[in-house]
């Protein structure tokens, strides 16, 4: 049933309605929509202020003197219309004189009257006017009737805009009007880049708000909800979710606003009163922003944040506009601003386009940082409201190194900016002098350090770098960037490549870790719901669960290996028996092979990743099986401290130069020697200067590093005498210091090591 409300505001639609689609000029049109409000309203006055060059200016109005019109002029933040702009809030006063912001312009006549209520005019989130009626006697307005006047709002902005009568980069009352401004975050993928802002889910923009046929836009609506709910549902099942923590909290509070009745009928109401769809879903998610913008608690904001996203969502259902910045023209210099991304949906973007990433949560460990540090595009995360403080096609200058963004910077900070590129970039010119160089330390010791590749173009970066083999190959990747399960074949040619472009560096495959945060669509049918899938149904688990998957790979691999040395690596091994039942699959693949009298490779090496610490326990029954075995430690640390690697508030809490890493390190590497089994590391820790540098003292001789730290980790290897650091940390590790990192980096300055 209508309320009076949806009566009151349908009247005046209908009205304007009329006006809007009359051949008469935009000035006119202006001047009879007052006249239509002031008249539903039983108003005295009603009038319309439009930001123009940055001000406020009286465009249209009924009830004041007609000689203000173009005359009188506010600033934002100046009187009643320039306050409710800039915050993009809403006056209701029954004495206007009283507010400590009112401001009096006499050409107005405006004495005459006591009551105001004022609404903003927003495009775009964005206030580009005012909207406000007045009457000679004091009172306060209802909520229906300014609900009433926001409604009108909001319709009076599309015509407002297809006129251009407002100024197209208006920035009233939002955070981004302050001008040039800096964010910090957490640092995620080093590097530096500048760019213009893109949505990853751009926001929908309204073009069309008063609706033709009612009862057409609620079933629209109706709809909608039903198809949010069936994705809200999906998520809070689908494996990737399934962790415990803030992201389950989150998809819990997304779910109870998905099924909350109260936000339907708001937005029914809103239908009612004459909006379209998309209008109406809009208007209640403008009202609830402004109520938004009075809450002082924390939490409370970020529960509206969530409720806002969602309202993004069902806009995007109504709308049809479901795609994600992947599937548009991408600038050619995209910085892309995300809640968060998955390493698939990063997968899906242009590299040669997309320059940096900005997050508002993140964490350094989570899949898809590895993704974004792979792809050489620099990252940070954990930069709060980043969607409301940085506008889609905003300048943005990015250091990943410092953590931190310039968004709208001024010609000061970009010369700054320029400055301190040019010197990065001198650096980097300096490490790729290492190119040609050897790992050998001060005191002779030759050492590896190899690259972690993923996909085809990948490899390139050996002749770039001067690297001595990919240490870790992510077989993943493929299926990450795939719509489908990958065939046999195309893993076969992905394999056959990458060993081709390779020459006669080795490749270390291993062989698929999926699940966890690298779910992906195709096999989630299969998938349970659980509670922390980092420790759940993947990598190896899953390989051997779905054995099918597994052969395919192993004989793609052989094939491809075919008269060379292969190496193949098994993640997440938690005990020998895993590893004993992965390497007969292969070795039954072989024979398979044999017996078809296929070319084989000459010999198989076969390795494990030490990622489950229980692992460690058993190493005695391991290492004589292993040619090799690799420390993830990234996988590692979460597991030992009990921190899930993507939990944000856990992004920063532990270290990896803590004495219990370090300490568990160095028994693994003493065990592995023990049985001459060679022992690397190809976690992201292997790819920072000073914890490499503590890494090689605990007695590591293998990096598999991302391509942008081999020039650094060289020059620290040249520059440290490993004796002595091997002398250092036994030292350290007998009797832990308070803070290991300074201990470790005073000692790295005092004798001479680079540590970038």
């Amino acid at each position: 049933m209508p309320t009076a409300s949806s009566a009151s505001s349908r009247e005046i639609l209908t009205g304007l309605h009329d006006v809007m689609a009359s051949k008469l000029g935009a000035q006119a049109k202006l001047n009879k929509v007052v006249n239509i409000i002031a008249d539903a309203m039983a108003s005295e006055v009603c009038s319309i202020y439009l930001l123009r060059d940055g001000v406020l200016e009286l465009f249209a109005t009924f009830g004041l003197n007609q000689g203000a019109v173009h005359v009188t002029r506010l600033a934002l933040g100046e009187g009643l219309v320039g306050t409710i702009a800039r915050q993009i809030s809403v006056l209701n006063l029954d004495e206007a004189a009283a507010h400590p912001e009112f401001a009096y312009r006499p050409e107005t006549g405006e004495e005459l009257f006591h009551s105001f209520a004022g609404v903003p005019i927003i495009r775009k989130e964005r206030a580009i006017g005012v909207l406000a009626v007045q009457h000679a006697d004091p009172r306060g307005y209802d909520e229906l009737e300014i609900e009433a006047l926001q409604t009108v709002a909001m319709v009076l902005s599309e015509l407002i805009a297809n006129a251009g009568l407002a100024d197209r980069a208006a920035t009233a009352g939002d955070p981004r009007d302050a001008g040039s401004a800096r964010l910090t975050g957490q640092k995620l993928v080093l590097g530096m880049a500048e760019g213009h802002a893109v949505y990853h889910q751009p926001r929908v923009l309204i073009e069309h708000t008063v609706a033709e046929d009612v009862e057409a836009e609620r079933h629209r609506v109706y709809s909608a909800f039903r198809k949010m709910r069936e994705q809200i549902d999906a998520m809070t099942s689908a494996p990737e979710f399934g962790t415990a923590g803030e992201h389950q909290d989150v998809l819990e509070t997304y779910k109870m606003f998905a099924y909350d009745e109260g936000w339907s009928r708001r937005i029914n109401e809103a239908i009612d009163s004459g909006l379209t769809a998309e209008a109406a879903i809009e208007r209640v998610r403008q009202r609830m922003a402004q109520r938004m913008r009075q809450i002082d608690d924390p939490l409370l904001q970020d529960r509206m944040h969530d409720l806002d996203d969602l309202s993004n969502r069902l806009l995007r259902i109504v709308s049809g506009q479901l795609g994600t910045a992947a599937q548009m023209a991408l600038p050619s210099d995209t910085i892309l601003i995300a809640r968060n991304l998955g390493p698939a949906e990063l997968l899906e973007y242009d590299r040669r386009k997309l320059k940096g990433v900005i997050l508002e949560e993140g964490s350094l460990t989570a899949h898809v940082t590895i993704v974004a540090r792979a792809m050489g595009v620099p990252m940070i995360g954990r930069v709060r409201e980043v969607r409301q403080l940085i506008g889609e096609g905003d300048h943005v200058l990015l250091d990943g190194g410092e953590g931190s963004a310039f968004v709208r910077p001024t010609a000061a900070v970009e010369e700054a900016f320029e400055a301190k590129l040019a010197t990065t970039q001198k650096q980097r010119e300096e490490f790729a002098a290492y190119k040609s160089l050897e790992s050998v330390t001060k005191d002779g010791e030759r050492l590896t350090v190899a690259i972690n590749a993923g996909l085809r173009d990948d490899v390139e970066a050996l002749e770039q770098t001067g690297a001595d083999a990919i240490g870790l190959f992510r077989t993943e990747f493929q299926f990450l960037v795939s719509a489908t399960l990958p065939r046999r074949e195309a893993q076969l040619r992905l394999y056959k490549a990458v060993l081709d472009a390779a020459g006669h560096k080795l490749v270390v495959f291993r062989t698929l870790d999926i699940g966890g945060d690298k779910a992906l669509p195709y096999l989630r049918a299969q998938a349970h719901e659980e509670e922390n899938p980092a420790m759940g149904w993947r990598a190896l688990r899953l390989s051997l669960d779905r054995s099918a998957l597994m052969k395919a790979q192993a004989r793609a691999l052989l094939e491809a290996g075919g008269g060379r040395e292969l190496y193949i690596m098994f993640p997440m091994v938690s005990e020998p028996w895993e590893f004993e039942e992965a390497k007969a699959l292969v070795e039954e693949q072989r024979s398979w092979l044999t017996e078809r009298r296929k070319p084989l490779p000459l010999r198989i090496h076969y390795g494990a990743m030490l990622e489950v610490p229980a692992l460690a326990e058993t190493l005695d029954q391991l290492l004589p099986q292993l040619d090799f075995l690799s420390i993830g430690t990234n996988d590692l640390t979460q597991f030992l401290f009990a921190a899930d690697r993507s939990h944000p508030r856990l992004a920063e809490r532990y270290d990896w130069l803590s004495p219990a890493i370090l300490r568990f390190l160095a028994r693994v590497v003493k065990q592995a020697r023990e049985y001459k089994v060679p022992v690397a590391v190809c976690g992201e820790m292997g790819g920072r200067t000073l914890e490499a540098m503590a890494l090689i003292g605990l007695g590591i001789r293998r990096l598999s590093i991302t391509p942008a730290a081999v020039g650094p980790i060289k020059a620290m290897i040249r520059s440290l005498d490993r004796g002595a650091a091997m002398t250092l940390l036994d030292k350290l590790l007998a009797k832990p210091p308070p803070d290991m990192r300074a201990a470790l980096a005073d000692w790295a300055e005092a004798h001479g090591v680079r540590i970038a």
